[in-house]
Protein backbone atom coordinates (compact mmCIF):
# COMPACT_ATOMS: atom_id res chain seq x y z
CA UNK A 1 0.00 0.00 0.00
CA UNK A 2 3.38 2.42 -0.55
CA UNK A 3 2.38 5.31 -1.90
CA UNK A 4 -1.50 5.03 -1.53
CA UNK A 5 -3.16 7.56 0.04
CA UNK A 6 -7.27 7.13 1.27
CA UNK A 7 -9.50 8.32 3.61
CA UNK A 8 -12.28 6.35 5.26
CA UNK A 9 -15.46 7.92 7.68
CA UNK A 10 -16.34 5.13 10.13
CA UNK A 11 -20.07 5.43 10.00
CA UNK A 12 -21.74 5.53 13.12
CA UNK A 13 -25.38 6.14 13.14
CA UNK A 14 -28.05 6.14 16.21
CA UNK A 15 -30.90 3.91 16.69
CA UNK A 16 -33.98 5.50 18.01
CA UNK A 17 -35.59 3.89 21.19
CA UNK A 18 -38.85 3.26 19.06
CA UNK A 19 -40.89 -0.44 19.40
CA UNK A 20 -40.92 -1.96 15.84
CA UNK A 21 -37.48 -2.17 14.75
CA UNK A 22 -35.02 0.30 12.53
CA UNK A 23 -35.91 3.66 12.17
CA UNK A 24 -37.27 4.32 8.58
CA UNK A 25 -34.28 6.65 7.54
CA UNK A 26 -31.65 7.36 8.52
CA UNK A 27 -32.38 11.15 9.35
CA UNK A 28 -34.86 9.89 12.09
CA UNK A 29 -32.10 7.85 13.75
CA UNK A 30 -29.70 10.78 13.62
CA UNK A 31 -32.29 12.11 16.05
CA UNK A 32 -32.10 9.98 19.04
CA UNK A 33 -31.27 7.01 20.84
CA UNK A 34 -28.63 4.90 20.96
CA UNK A 35 -25.17 4.86 19.05
CA UNK A 36 -24.54 1.55 17.16
CA UNK A 37 -22.01 0.61 14.57
CA UNK A 38 -22.43 -0.10 10.68
CA UNK A 39 -21.20 -3.17 8.96
CA UNK A 40 -19.99 -3.31 5.32
CA UNK A 41 -19.70 -5.22 2.05
CA UNK A 42 -17.15 -3.60 0.20
CA UNK A 43 -15.58 -4.94 -3.28
CA UNK A 44 -11.77 -4.55 -3.82
CA UNK A 45 -9.75 -4.69 -7.47
CA UNK A 46 -6.50 -6.93 -7.72
CA UNK A 47 -4.12 -5.76 -10.27
CA UNK A 48 -5.54 -8.43 -13.06
CA UNK A 49 -8.71 -6.41 -12.43
CA UNK A 50 -10.69 -9.23 -10.85
CA UNK A 51 -13.14 -8.16 -7.77
CA UNK A 52 -12.88 -9.89 -4.36
CA UNK A 53 -16.44 -9.30 -2.56
CA UNK A 54 -16.12 -9.53 1.42
CA UNK A 55 -18.10 -7.58 4.52
CA UNK A 56 -16.41 -5.71 7.82
CA UNK A 57 -17.71 -3.98 10.33
CA UNK A 58 -14.55 -2.10 9.74
CA UNK A 59 -13.56 -1.06 7.04
CA UNK A 60 -10.64 0.84 7.40
CA UNK A 61 -8.90 -2.28 9.09
CA UNK A 62 -10.24 -4.62 6.86
CA UNK A 63 -8.35 -2.93 4.38
CA UNK A 64 -5.05 -3.06 5.68
CA UNK A 65 -4.97 -6.37 6.53
CA UNK A 66 -5.89 -7.38 2.73
CA UNK A 67 -3.31 -5.24 1.89
CA UNK A 68 -0.47 -6.14 4.43
CA UNK A 69 -1.35 -9.97 3.07
CA UNK A 70 -3.20 -11.00 6.04
CA UNK A 71 -6.04 -12.41 4.12
CA UNK A 72 -6.09 -16.00 3.07
CA UNK A 73 -7.75 -15.44 0.02
CA UNK A 74 -6.31 -12.44 -1.26
CA UNK A 75 -2.57 -12.71 -0.11
CA UNK A 76 -1.41 -13.42 -3.38
CA UNK A 77 -3.25 -10.49 -5.28
CA UNK A 78 -1.76 -7.61 -3.32
CA UNK A 79 -2.01 -4.46 -3.92
CA UNK A 80 -5.73 -4.38 -3.60
CA UNK A 81 -7.68 -1.80 -4.34
CA UNK A 82 -11.36 0.05 -2.70
CA UNK A 83 -13.63 0.38 -5.72
CA UNK A 84 -17.16 -0.08 -4.12
CA UNK A 85 -18.65 -0.36 -0.54
CA UNK A 86 -22.10 -0.42 1.02
CA UNK A 87 -22.70 0.67 4.39
CA UNK A 88 -25.35 -1.99 6.07
CA UNK A 89 -27.28 -1.82 9.45
CA UNK A 90 -26.88 -5.28 10.17
CA UNK A 91 -24.59 -7.85 9.67
CA UNK A 92 -26.77 -10.06 8.19
CA UNK A 93 -28.05 -7.42 5.89
CA UNK A 94 -23.94 -7.02 4.79
CA UNK A 95 -23.75 -10.89 4.52
CA UNK A 96 -26.92 -11.09 2.24
CA UNK A 97 -25.67 -7.95 0.01
CA UNK A 98 -22.46 -9.63 -0.14
CA UNK A 99 -23.80 -12.94 -1.59
CA UNK A 100 -26.01 -10.96 -3.95
CA UNK A 101 -22.84 -9.25 -5.50
CA UNK A 102 -20.92 -12.25 -5.42
CA UNK A 103 -23.99 -14.34 -8.06
CA UNK A 104 -24.44 -13.24 -11.98
CA UNK A 105 -26.38 -10.70 -11.33
CA UNK A 106 -24.30 -8.91 -8.77
CA UNK A 107 -21.47 -9.24 -11.27
CA UNK A 108 -23.19 -7.79 -13.59
CA UNK A 109 -24.18 -5.03 -11.71
CA UNK A 110 -20.68 -4.26 -10.57
CA UNK A 111 -19.34 -4.36 -13.95
CA UNK A 112 -21.93 -1.51 -14.99
CA UNK A 113 -20.96 0.47 -11.91
CA UNK A 114 -17.43 -0.02 -11.80
CA UNK A 115 -15.23 0.99 -14.53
Amino acid sequence: MAGTKFSLFVVKYIRPTLPGGPPATLCVALRAGEVISMFYTYVLRTNEHDFYIGWTNDLQARLIKHNRGEVKSTKTKTPLQLVYYEACLSRDKAIMREKQLKSGYGRAYLNRRIK
